[in-house]
């Protein structure tokens, strides 16, 4: 099912991100988390692609896994770095094949070792060139088993893009996406709900009038902390939670309890406010997605009211 279909029937959507596993003992755990989180219905799981496409065949045999032996949704991660437009085409034909319903489209970082790489081979600079792409793809092959072809989402920066310091530029860069045929954003993680709603204000001014789903990342560790703003390339820790951290010393299960909680807040105060989803950046583990279900009150993501109710 294309996500615009599942945004349009739940007032809120609640989905997972995993990232696929690298060896063996990681995989045993991974497996254990999904197992413990597909009771919670979510409304799509994402799979993460490596930087520089690393993890691209470990990606497609994750979401190809989910697809054929679990009933969760999956929606890999495609990005531009590092790829010729036959090996994108490639990539796409067999998630068609296998029945993929959705792709998210996004520029990607960089390889760790940079020194062979050179950023004009690959056949799309841009995800807005991806996109449009992915939107030729759907128009003009007839492999999708879906006669739309794929569902198509982007990544939205709430705090800003990093690499696009010019937030007006960052607004057109982004209806790019969406104008090239995005059907719905993917936010970065974000701890301070107004950088949120500031966000979507600003899209709707630009005339970005897609879906835009939040995600969040609850802190569980320090440590944690320092790798989130790695991943996220810079993320705004509000004093507000710093200060609760601070008051949690080195205990670390007081830590987590804290980082929970703020999410659990975060997430309510974004349902009250309309969001149109809420995406779980899990890293793989299970613990504070499902204590923050059960402080939101959901039994599971059918939970939440349907539009049709």
């Amino acid at each position: 099912m294309h996500i615009q279909d599942i945004l349009q029937r739940y007032q809120s959507t609640i989905s997972f991100e995993f990232f696929p596993p690298k060896s063996e003992k990681a995989a045993e755990a991974l497996y254990g988390t999904i197992a413990e989180l597909e009771p919670y219905k979510p409304s799509f799981v994402s799979v993460t692609y490596g930087a520089g496409g690393s993890t691209r065949e470990l990606t497609h045999d994750l979401v190809v896994r989910l697809k054929e032996t679990t009933e969760l949704d999956p929606v890999p991660h495609l990005t531009c770095v590092c790829h010729g437009e036959d090996e994108i085409r490639s990539i796409v034909e067999r998630y068609a094949k296998a029945g993929v319903s959705n792709i998210l489209a996004l520029g990607g970082d960089p390889p760790r070792d940079r020194s062979g790489w050179d950023r004009s081979q690959d056949a799309f600079r841009h995800a807005a060139d991806l996109v449009a792409f992915l939107k030729r793809f759907n128009d003009e092959s007839g492999s999708h088993p879906d006669p739309r072809g794929f569902g198509i989402g982007v990544a939205g920066f709430p705090e800003g893009h990093p690499e696009t310091p010019n937030r007006l530029l960052e607004m057109d860069y982004l209806k790019a996406k969406v104008d090239a045929g995005a059907d719905y954003i993917v936010t970065q993680l974000f701890f301070s709900n107004a950088d949120f709603y500031d966000f979507r204000d600003r899209c709707e001014l630009a005339g970005i009038n897609v879906p835009i789903i939040a995600g969040i990342m609850p802190v569980v560790s320090r440590k944690g902390m320092t790798r989130m703003a790695e991943l996220a390339a810079g993320a705004r820790f509000p004093a507000k939670l710093l200060r609760a951290i601070d008051r949690a010393g080195d205990d670390a299960a007081a830590v987590e309890r804290v980082g929970v909680h703020y999410a659990t807040e975060q997430c309510l105060d974004l349902l009250e406010n309309g969001v149109a989803g809420i995406h779980f950046y899990t890293l793989n583990q299970s613990a504070a997605t499902r204590e923050i279900y059960a402080s939101l009150g959901l039994r599971d993501t059918d939970a939440l009211h349907s539009r049709a109710d």
